[in-house]
């Protein structure tokens, strides 16, 4: 693909592009480069005419670069450089991190001990307090969208689907990825940002036991079985999993929203305070 058909002129003017990286429903990302600085990024360019007007699709796409500003800076969110935009094209150009992401992680390590788990769990769950404490729901937290950096620092990316609430307010809308996406969203009920915890507790979930929760074999069946939320830990697969672990998993993957775990109180949880999910003490009365 000719890059210079891809993205707006203000782009090619500041920029220059390399080789793509990644693509999405309407748009395409590239490696770029700043000339002045030689500092490399990566650019998420989107193409305008493919979205109609009056869609959501379209205040999707410009509150996502009002969203990235909002969250900017955090260590362990991915951070915005610059926003360039055409008639055509909007180009969202943010940190580069090349090095992989989680769903490729878990692909080829199938299972995480404890203490590989709560690394990640620690700088995710502090994004999302971040997010939370700003007013700002992620609404689609999954491994693909947590990215590391060339020194291994997580980085919660794709603010695509995030909205910003106030205090109390709920949200609305199907947003979400099947396996991810909680419960009150699929019964098409409104909903608080809570529905992050829900997603984060699912990648808990895949990293202790190298499979989701929830599952079937089609969407259909997921969103059934999601719908049910009937969590359970088969003892083949959970016998070396601490309580401490299935204790946390069964605050954040909680049907009743009011009684799932926040953020702040996920990251207060002795599992995660102790660094050592080994230790039976480790559960919440």
């Amino acid at each position: 693909m000719k890059t210079e058909n891809v993205m707006s002129e203000e782009l090619r003017r500041d920029y220059r592009v390399c080789e793509e990286i990644g693509r999405g429903r309407f748009g395409v990302v590239f490696k770029c480069y700043s000339p002045e600085t030689g500092q490399n990024f990566a650019v998420k360019s989107i193409n305008k005419l493919l979205i109609a007007d009056d869609s959501i699709d379209r205040q999707c796409l410009y509150n996502e670069a009002k969203i990235m500003h909002l969250v900017s800076p955090n260590p362990h969110i991915v951070s915005i450089a610059d926003v360039c935009e055409d008639d055509t094209y909007l180009d969202i150009v943010l940190e580069l991190c090349n090095s992989s992401d989680l769903f490729q992680r878990l692909s080829t390590q199938r299972l995480l001990s404890e203490s590989d788990a709560i690394a990640v769990m620690v700088p995710l769950m502090e994004a999302i307090a971040h997010c939370h404490r700003l007013g700002v729901a992620h609404r689609d937290i999954k491994p693909e969208n947590i990215l590391f950096n060339e020194w291994n620092d997580l980085k919660l990316a794709d603010f695509g689907s995030a909205q910003c609430f106030r205090e109390g307010e709920l949200m609305s809308g199907v947003v979400g990825t099947p396996y991810y996406v909680a419960p009150e969203v699929l019964a098409g009920r409104d909903y608080n940002e809570k529905v992050d915890i829900w997603s984060a507790g699912v990648i808990l979930y895949i990293m202790l036991a190298g499979m989701p929760p929830f599952y079937g074999d089609s969407t259909e069946e997921i969103f059934e079985a999601v719908l049910r939320a009937n969590l359970r830990f088969p003892t083949r697969t959970f016998r070396s999993v601490s309580p401490a672990a299935k204790d946390l998993l069964r605050r954040m993957l909680c049907k009743d929203v009011s009684r799932r775990f926040s953020a702040e109180q996920v990251l207060r949880h002795p599992w995660i305070t102790s660094n050592d999910g080994t230790k039976e003490d480790g559960v919440v009365a």
